[in-house]
């Protein structure tokens, strides 16, 4: 499945006004396991952080973990970087609007991009499932952190992540180069790159698979079959995101023996 035009359809339907896109965005982090996940590691992340914070967004997306860290502290200094011109304007465009000034979206090739020594933290959240050249990456954000700096990783396992469970299946998302990583795979790459520390746990368990079925597989497979269903789409998730809703917190808190994601910490 391709989720460009899919996504470009959520983007005219919500970037017409400021407050639609925070209610996008408030829709995104209720929906999407792997933002509980990552605003769980960002809320440890904080306990021993430093004072002045540099962060490096690392293929921002929508830009809604820029979003929710430009919440935590104004004064941070947030760099969110993408390959799609028309998603970096678009960014740029409401974080001006809402006064979120501390931060900057730019369009970069990740596997060319690196400024040596300037972050505390870096995310990468469903990125790497979509290029080749993953070491290159691993090793221009390691020389783009401070000594101590964090890399925070979310991608899929090879567990079944992109929904393949067999050889002769493929990914439910086309645009991604791998189905999904060996835990020791990305961790053995990650110290290949120069990353002192590195920790990696699974998540998308059994309660995360079912729950990302319910809220998000089924619903963009309506979404792609017809437009109409954006009419039927919100009584649908009034009957199944109480599910999803506690599904995703059981994913959060249980630790997981395996799972179709992985949650991956490495440092300088």
């Amino acid at each position: 499945m391709h989720y460009d035009p899919i996504k470009r359809t959520l983007g005219n339907v919500f970037n017409r006004s400021p407050f639609l896109r925070k209610v996008f965005y408030n829709l995104l982090d209720l929906l999407l396991l792997r933002a509980w996940h990552i605003h769980k590691e960002i809320k440890a992340w904080l306990r021993t952080a430093p004072g002045n914070v540099s962060v490096l967004d690392a293929g921002a997306g929508y830009g809604q973990y820029s979003y929710y860290l430009s919440n935590i502290n104004s004064n941070w200094k947030i760099l969110a970087i993408d390959v799609k011109q028309e998603q970096v304007e678009d960014c740029n465009n409401f974080f001006r609007q809402v006064g979120r000034l501390n931060v900057k979206f730019e369009m970069a090739d990740l596997t060319k991009f690196r400024q040596e020594n300037t972050y505390d933290l870096a995310l990468s959240v469903d990125v790497m499932e979509h290029i080749l050249e993953d070491v290159l990456v691993f090793q221009n954000i390691y020389a783009s952190l401070k000594k101590g700096g964090m890399l925070l990783i979310s991608t899929p396992s090879d567990q079944g992540g992109s929904d393949v469970q067999g050889d002769g299946e493929t990914s439910f998302i086309e645009e991604h180069v791998r189905d999904g990583y060996n835990i020791k795979e990305i961790e053995d790459k990650l110290r290949s790159a120069g990353f002192s520390k590195v920790e990696a746990r699974y998540s998308y368990g059994t309660p995360g698979k079912i729950s990302w079925r319910l809220s998000m597989k089924y619903p963009i497979l309506m979404l792609g079959a017809s437009k109409l269903f954006f009419i039927i789409l919100p009584f649908y998730y009034v009957l199944t995101y109480p599910v999803a809703f506690v599904l995703n917190f059981m994913d959060m808190v249980f630790k997981h023996k395996t799972g179709t994601g992985l949650i991956v910490k490495a440092w300088k």
